[in-house]
C-alpha cells in the first residue's frame, strides 16, 4: 500500500469519514544560493517528494492531528493556540495565521505523512505549512489566493515556530509548475517560469550525511559580512539598498584591496545573481548542458569565495564532475553539510549512483543517501 493510501486508511480508521486529500511538495533550488537575503534572485522548483494530508472539518473547535510517520498525536483547541515546541507547531502556527487574518474556522482532523527525506534540506516544514493552509482554504471555502497562503506559511514559521526562514521554500512548494523552474525576485516577489526540459534528465540529490553545527552561526556571519559590504559602498553609491544593486566594478574599485574578505563575500553574491540570470537564458534556449556548467561555477563560488561548503560536499561535487552523463553539480542550501544537487542523464543514472556511493565511502568513510527527483506542480488537491 503506498503512503497516500496508508494515510487515507489511517484517517478513516481514526475519524470514520472520507477526507479531503492534499499533496504539498518539497523543493530544490537549482542555482542562486545565499542570494535571497541580499534581495537577489533564486531558481527553485517543486519536486515529487511531498507531504500528504488527509483532512476533514469538525463540528466543534477541537484540533485532532496524527503524524503518521512519527506515530504521534496531538489534541488541542482553536481557542488555545500556543507553541508546543513539537511538530504540531507547524500546523498550529498556520491555523493561527488564518485566524489573525480574520478567517472563520471550525476545528478539524488531520493525518499527514511524507516522502520528503528528513534532514536533506528539501523544506518539509514549508510543505507541511502550505499543505495545512491549502486544506483550510479548501475545507472552509475561504477564497485565499496562493501568494497570501504562502506568506502565511512563512509567518507561521517565523512567528510561531521561531525559525527566521526566507520565503523561497514556501514559494517553490506552493507555486511550483511541472517541468519548470521559478525565477523569483526576492525583493519584489515578482516571478516567472522558465522551462526545464526533464526528458532524459534526472535531478539527483546526494546527501553528505554531514550535519554541521556551524550553519546558524556562519549564516548570521555571512549576512553581516554582506551588510558590511553594502555600508562600505554607500558613501560612493547612496542609491544602493542591497547587494542586488551592486556591480563587480563597484566592488573592484572600492573593496578588493581595502577589505579582501568582504570583497570575496560580496563578489560571490553579485556573480551568483548573474549566473542565475545567465542560467535562465540557457534554459529558455534548451541548453541544459550550458546551465549545468553554471552550477559548477556556483559551487566554486560557494566553496572558495563564500566559504560555506565543507570537504564532504566538495568531494561529492568532485566525484560527480568526473562522471559521464553528469551535466552539472553543486552544493545546495545553507552549507556545511546537507546535499549536493546534480543533473544526471537518465541512461547513466545507475552508473552514477554506484560510482558516487563507492567513491564517497572510499574518500570520506561515510555513506551517502541518494534521492532521484522530478519537477512537479505545487501544492494541490489529490483526486479521490
Amino acid at each position: 500500500m503506498d503512503l497516500l493510501n496508508q494515510i487515507k486508511a489511517s484517517f478513516q480508521n481514526a475519524f470514520h469519514t472520507a477526507p479531503l486529500l492534499v499533496c504539498s511538495p518539497g523543493r530544490v533550488n537549482l542555482i542562486g544560493e545565499h542570494t535571497d537575503y541580499n534581495e537577489g534572485f533564486v531558481l527553485p522548483a517543486a519536486i515529487d517528494k511531498a507531504i500528504f494530508l488527509a483532512v476533514s472539518p469538525r463540528q466543534d473547535n477541537e484540533l485532532h492531528f496524527i503524524a503518521h510517520d512519527l506515530d504521534k498525536t496531538y489534541q488541542g483547541s482553536l481557542s488555545t493556540l500556543t507553541p508546543t515546541h513539537t511538530w504540531a507547531d507547524y500546523l498550529l502556527g498556520t491555523v493561527a495565521q488564518f485566524q489573525l487574518a480574520g478567517h472563520q474556522l471550525s476545528g478539524f482532523n488531520c493525518v499527514f505523512g511524507g516522502t520528503i527525506p528528513m534532514g536533506a534540506g528539501l523544506s518539509s516544514s514549508a510543505a507541511l505549512e502550505n499543505g495545512v493552509g491549502f486544506a483550510l482554504n479548501e475545507m472552509f471555502g475561504l477564497g485565499v489566493d496562493r501568494l497570501s497562503m504562502l506568506k502565511m506559511s512563512q509567518r507561521a514559521e517565523n512567528d510561531f515556530v521561531g525559525a527566521k526562514v526566507g520565503i523561497m521554500d514556501m514559494f517553490a512548494s506552493m507555486m511550483g509548475k511541472a517541468n519548470h523552474v521559478i525565477k523569483l525576485d526576492c525583493r519584489s516577489l515578482e516571478y516567472t517560469y522558465a522551462p526545464f526540459e526533464m526528458e532524459g534528465i534526472n535531478i539527483v540529490l546526494c546527501d553528505s550525511r554531514v550535519k554541521h553545527s556551524l550553519v546558524t552561526s556562519e549564516y548570521n556571519t555571512r549576512r553581516a559580512e554582506c551588510e558590511v559590504g553594502v555600508q562600505a559602498l554607500k558613501p560612493y553609491y547612496p542609491e544602493i539598498k542591497s547587494l542586488r544593486d551592486v556591480t563587480m566594478t563597484m566592488l573592484d574599485k572600492h573593496l578588493r584591496d581595502k577589505q579582501p574578505l568582504i570583497y570575496r563575500r560580496c563578489a560571490y553574491v553579485v556573480q551568483e545573481n548573474q549566473r542565475l540570470l545567465d542560467g535562465v537564458i540557457k534554459l529558455e534556449a534548451g541548453d541544459i548542458a550550458g546551465f549545468g556548467q553554471l552550477m559548477y561555477g556556483s559551487h566554486e563560488g560557494l566553496s572558495h569565495w563564500y566559504e560555506v561548503s565543507c570537504p564532504e560536499l566538495d568531494t561529492l561535487v568532485d566525484i560527480a564532475r568526473g562522471q559521464a552523463g553528469v551535466l552539472g553539480a553543486r552544493m545546495m542550501g545553507g552549507g556545511f553539510g546537507g546535499c549536493t544537487i546534480n543533473l544526471v542523464q537518465e541512461d547513466t543514472l545507475t552508473e552514477f549512483q554506484n560510482e558516487i556511493t563507492e567513491q564517497y565511502k572510499l574518500r570520506t568513510g561515510k555513506d551517502t543517501y541518494i534521492h532521484v527527483c522530478k519537477i512537479q506542480n505545487g501544492t494541490q488537491l489529490v483526486s479521490q
